[in-house]
């Protein structure tokens, strides 16, 4: 329920309408009832003026006196005689005054003294004179108001009107006047009960009026509040209901825009979260208003409300480098370094103006794009180039040498040139082995590389390896290396889907290396065992190891721990890469655990299920 407020209630249209209507009532009967009261007593007047006006046989005798009659007492006397046969009880005094302005009767018997003076009144000595004079006066005595009436006695002497006296008639008004406050004090109570009804009409014409108003505005009231629900009931066609009309047609309209601004800035919203490019927006000033969260992620910001308002140049980490009217101005692009220890990351940045049809600035858009891999791919392939460049110029710069002073004599001799011949071999073959990894490698890359997968015993094909191993050391009368191998390897059968051949190819590789840095004696461990679902096969040699800061790239093509020595030992350094293309495509994984100057240990695993007897195999 709404508190009452005065000035609520002094503001609204509602009260102003209702004090406007009453306002203009009491005006109109003010209007009439001074209009009404003057114009009865102007009527009452001159009723009242002809009801003392004197009998025309009276001012006949009072002339013919006046005119006729040279004995002035006699005169007097038949004035006052004329003057007491007055039966009209409305005259209070009359006076007759002859045309040299004395007094020659009266009625009232208080002034009789007065008779044979000289009168006072100026109007009556105008009146006398022929000059302008107020005919019907109206006088004071005391609270006594008197109507006067001026009347000249003329009479017509040889052609010409001539004035031969006056008399002057006074009449009390009192009874007139009661009368008309009689009057007056009914229509102020008739007015009274008119004002008091109309305040009352006012009111429900008012509350009618309104009502629908207040409809509206309360709707109007919740539509900026963002509530759209409810309608104005439409209670009449005039203007106000035409209103009410537009205003629930405009609820809805706002309503469908709005909900299509907030499904369109949702979806903005949502786009912006899932994008993997981050999008910074700024204001005009550079401070930032709007901010994803790989933005956030790629700047190192903690949330968006601790990035909002912040200058650009200061969460990109560019102030010193750029200002903000050379990125309005020119850069379109920018790399930015954001790496931080051992993580990498390099971004480039997009700027794009927020530019209205009319040419004015009003803020940036940000683009970050995350080129960090692009980056370390592009190392790699100028790291990749350069190295196939140089493992190919050493053989071919040594074939060169070997070739030329064969060239120049060196073929002549018997025990010279089948060396040089041999060496020549040697590093063809080298960069013939070479150029048949890349080509695998590069097979692998576009995946057309076929792996010929079956089911297959990996006790027994692991055996088997190591068998040839074992085979070579004992068929070469004259090692240039002795190493043992021993074997810690399940004795039941495991049976793993892969390609021989390339699984082959993988333990060789693994096996020459632990051959090739193992010292002479050393001793080669291989196991195999079931770990969690996975059958892992370990090889561990007891070479110089490997370095923790390289243990990571172990497994990248062309990298050597020792190159030098790596180089002389005939390696091209892409085994190990292969060997790590062959497991993954295999479903498997490979790793490596080493410590420097304690040997290494590479470790291939593969998904495994073992398998009951009372399993049935069919061919």
């Amino acid at each position: 329920m709404k508190k009452f407020s005065l000035r609520r209630l002094l503001t609204s249209i509602h009260f102003k309408i209702a004090v406007v209507f009453v306002l203009t009532l009491l005006a109109t009967l003010e209007l009439v009832g001074a209009f009404f009261v003057k114009q009865l007593e102007r009527q009452n007047l001159a009723a009242f003026r002809d009801q003392i006006a004197l009998p025309a046989y009276v001012s006949d005798s009072l002339t013919q006196t006046l005119l006729g009659d040279s004995n002035t007492d006699q005169a007097n006397s038949t004035i006052h005689t004329v003057l007491s046969n007055l039966n009209n009880n409305s005259i209070s005094d009359a006076e007759v005054i002859d045309a040299s302005g004395i007094i020659r009767g009266t009625t009232d018997i208080n002034t009789q003294n007065t008779i044979g003076q000289k009168t006072t009144d100026q109007n009556v000595k105008d009146a006398l004179a022929g000059q302008k004079y107020a005919k019907n006066p109206i006088e004071s005595s005391g609270k006594t108001r008197y109507q006067i009436v001026v009347k000249p006695l003329v009479t017509e002497v040889n052609g010409t009107n001539k004035t031969v006296g006056v008399v002057v008639v006074r009449a009390s008004l009192e009874t007139i006047y009661e009368n008309l406050d009689n009057i007056s004090r009914i229509y102020f109570v008739a007015s009274l009960l008119a004002i008091i009804l109309g305040a009352l009409m006012a009111v429900v014409i008012s509350r009618a009026l309104t009502k629908p108003i207040a409809a509206i505005k309360d709707r109007t009231v919740r539509i900026a509040q963002g509530d759209y629900s409810g309608e104005i009931q439409i209670q009449s066609r005039d203007e106000i209901g035409q209103l009410a009309e537009n205003v629930n047609a405009l609820a809805n309209r706002i309503e469908e825009t709005t909900n299509s601004t907030e499904f369109e800035r949702r979806r903005l919203d949502s786009v912006l979260e899932h994008m993997t490019d981050g999008v910074i927006a700024t204001d005009r000033r550079g401070r930032i208003n709007l901010i994803n969260s790989m933005a956030l992620q790629f700047t190192g910001q903690e949330d968006a409300e601790k990035a909002q308002g912040r200058s650009i140049l200061d969460v990109l980490n560019i102030r010193g480098d750029y200002s903000l009217r050379e990125l309005l101005d020119g850069h379109e692009e920018l790399m930015l370094d954001f790496s931080h220890g051992n993580e990498q990351l390099i971004i480039m940045a997009y700027f794009s103006l927020i530019q209205r049809a009319s040419g004015f600035i009003s803020g940036l858009v940000i683009v970050l794009h995350d080129i960090t891999e692009q980056q370390q791919i592009e190392q790699e392939r100028r790291d990749f180039v350069s190295n196939v460049s140089h493992e190919l110029r050493t053989p071919l710069t040594s074939v060169k040498s070997y070739v030329d002073a064969l060239q120049d004599g060196a073929i002549n001799d018997p025990e010279i040139a089948p060396n040089f011949l041999r060496v020549a071999q040697d590093e063809t073959g080298r960069m013939i082995r070479m150029i048949n990894d890349l080509l695998e490698l590069s097979r692998m890359d576009s995946g057309t590389m076929r792996l010929d997968a079956e089911f297959v015993d990996l006790t027994e094909l692991v055996n088997y390896i190591l068998n040839r191993f074992d085979m070579i050391i004992a068929n070469d009368e004259q090692p240039k290396k002795h190493y043992t191998i021993e074997r810690d390897i399940v004795k039941t059968p495991a049976w793993v889907e892969v390609d021989p051949s390339k699984f082959t190819q993988v333990i060789d590789n693994i096996m020459n290396n632990a051959i090739k840095y193992s010292p002479d004696g050393g001793i080669i461990h291989v196991a195999m065992h079931e770990q969690e679902a996975e059958l892992v096969l370990s090889i561990r040699d007891q070479g110089l190891g490997i370095p923790q800061k390289d243990v990571a790239h172990i497994f990248d093509r062309f990298f050597r721990v020792d190159k030098a020595r790596s180089r002389a030992q005939g390696g091209t350094g892409l085994g190990l890469a292969i060997s790590r293309e062959i497991v993954r495509q295999s479903g498997g994984r490979i790793w490596v655990e080493s410590k420097e100057g304690k040997g290494s240990t590479f470790y291939v695993a593969f998904p495994f299920t073992a398998f009951d007897d009372e399993d049935e195999w069919d061919d």
